[in-house]
């Protein structure tokens, strides 16, 4: 949690496992609605849904008071922290970085 975008590591995947979902679809969905109190700058985000904001961080940063460099940084950091929580459901981390590509 370093740098102007401040966001704590999401948690296990809460899986419930079943003949329905598979687990890395499953991780992925969870994800990109995963909530948590989010800092840009000096204004709190709380119990926001991450990747949404990030990817209005990304289209447009100047509206939130900060670089392109710093949402790219926090952007990468959101990846290397929820990427190995969607591998470790047999997904991959690049399904996430589409989502955050050409915001």
């Amino acid at each position: 949690m370093t740098g102007p975008i401040t966001f704590p590591a999401p948690g296990r995947i809460p899986y419930p496992g079943g003949c329905v979902l598979e687990p890395a679809p499953y991780a992925l969905d969870w994800l990109l609605r995963w909530s948590a109190d989010v800092t840009v700058e000096d204004r709190v985000y709380p119990q926001t849904p991450v990747v949404p904001l990030l990817q209005a961080l990304l289209r447009d940063p100047a509206a939130h008071g900060i670089t392109q460099a710093d949402a790219e940084d926090a952007r990468d950091r959101f990846l290397a922290l929820a990427g190995p929580a969607l591998e470790a459901e047999g997904g991959c981390t690049e399904w996430l970085a589409r989502e955050l590509r050409g915001a």
